[in-house]
């Protein structure tokens, strides 16, 4: 099934509908939410042309494609439906930041829309600012319309991820919450740029733990080595300073790809259980002794399916 575009500021496609009532049962629905920087149909903003694309045409050092790093490439019919949600996200921080609010609200029609076709609940995967998108959309959804979200480097604060998981949407979603330490200084801009540094980022982690939210340090090598073991090799981070590491390292998206598609196979309490319980603070990676500078692009993208 081929992959599925819908901009926050046009109506749903038709198409969008039609194709999820014919999905077979059990294949997965999984929307896609871009960060920061993005205008769709603008040269060099595109995401349909960076990591929504099957083959991304341009910033290659930040893109990989997500669509097909997800398993949905057209190439199996029971592989489910990837949905490309784009939104205007270019401009001032704080205006972008208050523009998701209204993705937000975008995003949860889609979502109701989605579940009322199908009667099965949405996967979500967003980047940076696409996080806050996929939060405060669960204050507009209703419970269990959303099974699983994977934040990646989220721009948003903890008080406010608290408020979308204390509604009725966030009680009965999972969150797995991936930080590293590499996204310290952009963490720290985003506190200041937005909140003049009076509220925390997720990159800290929730303030208080919550039996369906799980934050994953992907670059701790205790983590590391949990994911290795569980048959999730994650190739370990290379630069000190990086907002895309936690899609562009190698073996991630193996993992979110299970945590979406899959997810009985991967309990949230299974994978608390098994990692670690803390996160290190923020600016540790700063002191760590100097990692390789070469990079391989991930498996998927070496080599076709």
């Amino acid at each position: 099934m081929p992959l599925l575009k819908v901009h926050a500021s046009s109506e749903l496609p038709a198409d969008v509908l039609a194709q999820a009532r014919a999905l077979p049962e059990g294949a997965p629905i999984v929307v896609m939410i871009h960060g920061y920087g993005y205008a769709a149909g603008v040269e060099g903003r595109d995401p349909y042309e960076h990591i929504f694309a099957m083959e991304p045409t341009f910033n290659l050092h930040t893109a990989i494609s997500w669509p097909r790093a997800l398993g949905f490439d057209g190439t199996n019919p029971g592989e489910g439906l990837g949905i490309a949600f784009s939104w205007q996200s270019t401009g001032r921080l704080t205006r972008i930041y208050d523009m998701a609010e209204i993705a937000a609200q975008r995003l949860a029609r889609l979502i109701g829309a989605l579940n009322a076709a199908t009667g099965r609940p949405v996967g979500i995967i967003g980047h940076s600012m696409g996080a806050r998108v996929a939060l405060r959309a669960l204050r507009h959804a209703h419970a269990g319309q959303v099974a699983r979200m994977v934040l990646l480097a989220a721009a948003e604060f903890q008080n406010r991820a608290e408020e979308a998981m204390a509604s009725p949407a966030g009680r009965t979603c999972e969150v797995l919450n991936v930080t590293s330490r590499d996204n310290d200084l952009f963490d720290f801009l985003f506190e200041w740029g937005v909140a003049r540094g009076r509220e925390r980022s997720l990159g800290n982690g929730l303030t208080r733990p919550l039996r369906n939210w799980l934050d994953l340090q992907i670059d701790a090598p205790e983590v590391i080595e949990v994911l290795d073991d569980l048959g999730y090799p994650v190739a370990p981070p290379e630069k000190r300073v990086c907002h895309f590491a936690c899609y562009m390292r190698e073996g991630l998206f193996d993992l979110y790809r299970q945590v979406l598609r899959q997810p009985d196979r991967l309990p949230l309490p299974f994978l608390a259980e098994a990692l670690p319980k803390a996160q290190d603070p923020r600016w540790s990676r700063l002191f760590a002794r100097p990692r390789t500078s070469g990079f391989a692009l991930p498996s998927f993208q070496r080599t076709a399916k």
